[in-house]
């Protein structure tokens, strides 16, 4: 077994995924997964005081 996840399994997910959520759904799926990693990198970075500033700024508003 060379490795967990070979083009093929992958072709097939995408292909599960695509059935289960439909073509519609697919961008708001994108747009949710891409912005859960990008919260996820930042508090690993330590980026969790961004956010507080920017509520903090958006109150003064």
């Amino acid at each position: 077994m060379e490795g967990l996840l070979q083009p093929t399994h992958l072709f097939f997910i995408l292909l599960i995924v695509l059935i289960i959520f439909g073509p519609g759904k697919l961008p708001d799926l994108g747009r949710g997964l891409g912005k859960g990693i990008r919260e996820f990198k930042d508090a690993i970075k330590g980026g969790m005081d961004k956010p507080a500033e920017k509520t903090q700024e958006e109150k003064k508003a």
